[in-house]
């Protein structure tokens, strides 16, 4: 035991590793600081009248917190009275604690929130920002993974602090809407046979099949089944002149989609460069629904620190201002992300990023830095955040994530 700090006192002893990384995992699901935890659980099992049964303390390593002041030596004596080793005693405070303090359940929300990641400029990084918040919605709530501090995520050029947090757990279908299916082949997958089924038969009413049984899963341990793709097709070429001939077209994407949406908790849209009738599809397909809180379903826009990024980004956002009015619907921006960026580029880049700052509405979200781990995991066709799970850009990619949670 050490000097105390306040109204509390440091002490050392042993814990098993089974318990050790529960016991982090939880309190940070709970919001709760790990000596409340084990200040709560030796409570809870100093009032018990009988002792648990034996955990197996063996391997336990050296574990250290701060407890109330004359808690500790509370708690030897009453362990020396029950003929109990400290190490024990404690290894089933800290079990008692975990069986009275489940962890949160996931909420499901009544529709699935669709998350809609667009620019009709190719080449600003869709792909990458779409598949990163899809693989960090999908990550084990039953461990901790390192994500940016949100405050820091618009302040390029510093060394990035984070923090670990319980993954998020969600049921993720990303959609690969762009014909040239990046997001399909990055991913390892093959883009779906031109003559098959696929998204845009469906979207044209031509379809006969399940569009679920298009559907592969996305494999990882981190994600646990609960990431899934609909893969491209390059069919999707011609999608435009298969609406023309649709009815409501713009709800198109909505129908094909409707029967996979009780399955899943989140739909990400990977979008194609286009300002076709195909993008007035996606772009209505995530407009707020009855029921919907704002902010958690609409269009995300991925740009780059350069000018025809700006030019881009003013044709789009005309096209979704114009649906918005022509449709009468409640649309929500879910914000701006400055995607590969990088400093030494000099004034563009810089002088960029500030006019970006400056817009407000929508904010930006997030700037992502050009980083090689993003490129090696496409090379190798792995996700990211599977791939390299504590690199900076897994970091960014989890605090976006959470931001538009």
């Amino acid at each position: 035991m050490t000097s105390p700090q306040g109204d509390r006192e440091k002490v050392v002893s042993k814990l098993p590793a089974a318990l050790r990384q529960p016991l982090k995992v939880r309190t940070a699901q709970l919001g709760i600081d790990i000596q409340d935890a084990v200040t709560e659980g030796i409570s809870a099992w100093r009032s018990l009248g009988a002792n648990r049964a034996a955990i197996d303390t063996g391997g336990a390593e050296s574990f250290s917190t701060w407890l109330p002041a004359g808690q500790w030596e509370a708690f030897r004596a009453d362990a020396s009275a029950r003929g109990v080793s400290l190490i024990q005693g404690l290894a089933q405070s800290v079990q008692l604690w975990l069986d009275t303090n489940p962890a949160p359940t996931v909420e499901r929300p009544k529709h699935p929130e669709r998350k809609v990641m667009c620019n009709q400029k190719g080449g600003v990084g869709k792909t990458t920002v779409a598949a990163g918040i899809g693989q960090a919605y999908a990550e084990d709530p039953e461990q901790l993974h390192t994500v940016r501090v949100a405050k820091q995520m618009t302040e390029p050029g510093i060394d990035p602090k984070t923090e670990e947090l319980p993954g998020l757990g969600r049921r993720v279908l990303l959609v690969d809407f762009d014909p040239q299916g990046h997001l399909t082949k990055q991913l390892g997958h093959d883009v779906l046979p031109h003559g098959g089924d696929s998204l845009a038969s469906h979207m044209s009413g031509e379809s006969k099949a399940e569009i679920r049984d298009l559907i592969v899963p996305i494999e990882g341990e981190r994600f646990g089944g609960r990431l899934h793709l609909l893969p491209a097709c390059n069919d999707a070429f011609l999608l435009d002149v298969l609406l023309s001939k649709v009815r409501a077209r713009e709800a198109a994407l909505e129908r094909a989609l409707a029967p996979l949406e009780p399955d899943y908790d989140a739909i990400v849209i990977d979008c194609p460069p286009s300002l076709g009738m195909s993008m007035d599809a996606a772009v209505y397909y995530g407009r707020r629904r009855d029921g919907d809180a704002p902010g958690k379903s609409g269009v995300g826009i991925i740009v780059q620190a350069e000018d025809s990024s700006a030019d881009a980004y003013n044709l789009l956002v005309a096209q979704i201002e114009d649906l918005r009015s022509d449709m009468r619907i409640e649309l929500d921006y879910l914000g701006l992300v400055v995607n590969l960026y990088d400093g030494r580029r000099g004034f563009i880049a810089t002088s960029s990023l500030e006019n970006w700052k400056a817009i407000k509405d929508p904010r930006v979200l997030g700037v992502i830095p050009d980083r090689r781990d993003q490129r090696e995991a496409v090379r190798v066709k792995q996700p990211l955040l599977d791939y390299a799970p504590a690199c900076e850009q897994a970091a960014n990619m989890r605090a976006i994530a959470r931001e538009i949670a």
